[in-house]
């Protein structure tokens, strides 16, 4: 058993490291700093003992912050209403040389609120012995108040010198979920965080009905209510009941449950104030560990620190496969798992789980003549691949332009409109990672089984990048499960870049929305002048129809016009005169926007001019997400009826069949009168019901005209091929 050497602090230097330590080994104090890039530091966070208690309770929410240089490298998991936790979380670590030391900062955690400090201490590197497990107790303290004692925390570190080739790690992406919405990465080895290759263990639904008696946070005894959950890292927030404070939400939210035993999903109520900081309404938290699964649960949560009640709808079910593997295991490729597969979303399965709609397969094979990111005219590229809120990493492949990952990805799809968003960054272990590429890949534009290698695009996804990535992508769904799931809400991001303002964005917003509206215009001067005869054949032909449409008008014929639109639009495409050429003004616009840098975290903090008057740059960026809004409105319509997405549109004539002949057969009255019966009983039926509109719903899934631009495709270079790859390597 190897011996252990402890590292302690002491008062006289409460941040610095006693260095006298008994080696009986090699120490790396005395051998000369390597170059960039070669030790790696793997870390065992095992626990703390006797920490500050900063909660009004005694007790205190701990989480732990390693940095070097100056950058968050690590991030552990919070233990709840615990001073003396226990982590054992594991960390690898690569560093460039060992004159940083590694600076480790204690936090309360304080939802909503700012955390609260909880000590610190460093670790010289270069006092630790290589390749040799060392335990280490940091003494934490305060550079304020030296003399309070604040605990300690435990660590096993292991010191080993970085070989030249690249090592197979696979890494888990965290989002920084600060206002700079820049993310940092977490080296972990996808053992360390479970033993299988499933990333997380089930998903937990909730279900936001309503709050109760909430606190007067206004003037006119009124509040304008939201509420945040949070569970680990991802986080949600619901939408804004304005002058109530019995707010009425009916919303659904989705997170991943990545604990064996659970978690806590902390929920805490705010007062949205324009120009101000929201107002605390109060908190509570859900225990998931107490709960059953494969069971609905229905909570009533006070809130504490406030007033009133919250009711929730708590779901938790087992997981949907997320899983990462190496090229030589391909789910699809064993034939009785791919038979397993197809018989699990056949036909004559609909009615079995309608939210398991598909199975998604992701070979990341490799890339080429990526965009050089480093000094040494080199990157480091790892591969980011997501669908929704499913999110895996790819290794990292040091000092390459022409990486070969030859991963495989598989997801569950729910809603078969999702889009496949593939991202490839530059590993830089002295700040965020640097953005190489990225493409967008609708799932119904997926060809199955084909090795194609797609352009990479910029951060807009309007125009191309340095280099190419080679997929090939397998896609089996359900087409009626599928369909069904169209005419429900979409799935939530939870993990979005906020929004700003932006110049560009809102004059680009301004314009499509003027084009949509001069649509209408348009056609209302056309039809003004058949009133004022300005061109008599037109103003005759447009007489005789007026007449004989009103003469035998039926209710029926709304949605056979909209079938007729929709089966002309058909023939005119498949006889090539296609009508669904692309306004090039919205490409335009889209590659004259600039978009802004990440910033470094002290540039994020610096305030500016716009900071200054909040109010109005919020309702700057209102006015621009409602222009995108009603724009993308008209965009979806006109793009349903052009068939941009063959499936929605094959769709769209289904029901409106149904609907002309339901029209045609069913007097007017029984219908209206079961949409009555229907809409008065629906709260008595189902009292938790959430609220949407099925036409909306389904709009929503059809992209507008930004959408379109940013899926399509760019003809990679001829000598971008497997073939041209096969033949430069054999000559």
């Amino acid at each position: 058993m190897l011996d252990s050497c402890k590292l302690k602090s002491t008062c006289s230097l409460p941040l610095i490291y006693n260095k006298k330590i008994n080696t009986s080994g090699t120490s790396n104090a005395d051998v000369p700093l390597a170059d960039p890039g070669m030790y790696q530091l793997d870390i065992t966070l095992r626990r703390g003992q006797s920490l500050a208690a900063r909660d009004r309770g005694g007790t205190s929410d701990p989480y732990v912050k390693f940095k070097i240089g100056g950058k968050e490298v690590f991030r552990s998991k919070i233990i709840y209403k615990n001073l003396n936790p226990v982590w054992e979380e594991k960390a690898c670590i690569l560093i460039d040389h060992l004159r940083e030391p590694l600076y480790v900062k204690v936090f309360d955690y304080d939802f909503g609120l700012q955390d609260d400090f909880m000590g610190s201490a460093f670790l010289d590197l270069t006092q630790l012995e290589l390749n040799r497990s060392m335990d280490v107790t940091l003494t934490l303290k305060d550079p304020h108040y030296p003399d309070h004692d604040l605990g300690v925390i435990l660590l096993s570190v292991v010191l080993t010198p970085k070989e030249g080739e690249h090592r197979d790690v696979t890494m888990l992406m965290r989002k920084s979920w600060k206002r700079s919405s820049k993310f940092q990465t977490q080296s972990l080895r996808l053992s360390d965080v479970h033993r299988k290759s499933h990333l997380w263990r089930g998903i937990v639904s909730i279900t936001l009905i309503e709050g109760r008696d909430l606190k007067a946070m206004d003037s006119n005894g009124l509040s304008d209510p939201y509420v945040k959950f949070r569970l680990g890292h991802q986080k949600y927030k619901s939408k804004i009941m304005p002058k109530t404070l019995n707010p009425q939400w009916r919303e659904q939210f989705d997170f991943h449950l990545y604990e064996e035993r659970g978690g806590i999903i902390d929920i805490t109520a705010w007062d949205k104030d324009a120009g101000k900081r929201d107002d605390f309404i109060g908190r509570c938290q859900v225990d998931l560990s107490a709960l059953s699964r494969e069971q609905t649960h229905k909570l009533e949560l006070q809130l504490e620190e406030g007033e009133g009640h919250l009711v929730l709808l708590v779901t938790l079910t087992a997981s949907a496969t997320v899983s990462i593997s190496d090229l030589s295991v391909n789910s699809l490729e064993d034939q009785k798992e791919r038979e397993e597969i197809l018989k699990r979303y056949s036909p004559l399965r609909i009615f079995h789980n309608l939210k398991d709609v598909g199975f998604l397969q992701v070979k990341v094979i490799r890339a080429e003549g990526l965009m050089a990111a480093d000094v040494t005219g080199k990157s480091d590229p790892f591969c980011v691949v997501e669908l929704n809120n499913d999110r895996l990493l790819t290794h990292t492949v040091y000092k390459n332009l022409n990486p070969d990952w030859n991963k495989v990805f598989t997801f569950n799809i729910k809603d078969i409109h999702s889009v496949l968003e593939v991202t490839v960054y530059d590993e830089d272990r002295d700040r965020s990672a640097d953005f190489l590429g990225k493409v967008a890949i609708p799932l119904l534009s997926i060809q199955n089984g084909e090795q194609k290698a797609y352009v990479l695009k910029n951060k807009q996804l309007t125009g191309p990048t340095k280099g190419v990535i080679y997929l090939e992508i397998d896609v089996i769904f359900n087409a009626v499960k599928a369909s069904l799931r169209t005419l429900i809400p979409k799935e939530q991001k939870y993990i979005e870049e906020e929004n700003r303002l932006s110049k560009q964005l809102l004059l680009r917003n301004f314009i499509r929305t003027k084009r949509c509206v001069m649509v209408l215009v348009n056609a209302a001067y056309y039809v003004n002048s058949c009133f004022d005869w300005d061109s008599p054949p037109r103003s005759l032909a447009a007489f005789v129809l007026f007449l004989f449409v009103v003469w035998n008008f039926e209710l029926y014929m709304i949605p056979l016009v909209l079938l007729l639109l929709l089966t002309w639009n058909y023939f005119l495409i498949i006889s090539g005169k296609d009508n669904r050429q692309r306004d090039t003004v919205v490409e335009d616009m889209l590659e004259d926007e600039e978009e802004e840098d990440d910033k470094d975290d002290k540039d994020s903090e610096k305030k500016g001019f716009i900071n200054k008057i909040y109010a109005i740059q919020e309702v700057c960026i209102s006015v621009q997400n409602i222009l995108d809004e009603v724009a993308s409105f008209g965009e979806r319509i006109k793009n349903t009826f052009n068939w941009t997405v063959p499936f929605l549109s094959w769709l769209a004539i289904v029901a409106l069949c149904m609907f002309t002949v339901i029209l045609y057969f069913i007097p007017l009255r029984y219908i209206v009168l079961v949409w009555g019966i229907n809409k008065f009983t629906k709260k008595l039926r189902c009292p938790y019901a959430i609220d949407n509109n099925e036409l909306l719903d389904f709009l929503s899934r059809v992209p507008s005209d930004i959408q379109v631009v940013q899926y399509q495709e760019l003809k990679p270079d001829p000598s971008h091929s497997p073939c041209k790859r096969k033949k430069n390597n054999l000559g």
